[in-house]
């Protein structure tokens, strides 16, 4: 197994914890509050599902497409 792949199935393990955390963050009671009198999650609960669905997207990427390397 590549290095790339190794990486991109790390990300994608990291990126679904990160995920899940942030969708248990929005249906805590602050949260709801702050959703309610604002009409936003917190800053926190916002990153986490923000770095989740990056970190999936990018190991998604790095497991399924081949890297040539600098000078192929």
């Amino acid at each position: 197994m590549s290095t790339q792949r190794l990486v991109g199935i790390m990300l994608l393990a990291a990126g679904a914890i990160l995920f899940i955390i942030g969708i248990n963050a929005s249906d805590s009671i602050p949260d709801r509050l702050s959703n309610f009198v604002t009409g936003h999650f917190t800053d926190a609960t916002v990153w986490y599902l923000i770095g989740g669905v990056a970190s999936v997207i990018g190991g998604l990427a790095l497991t399924t497409f081949r890297g040539r390397g600098l000078l192929a």
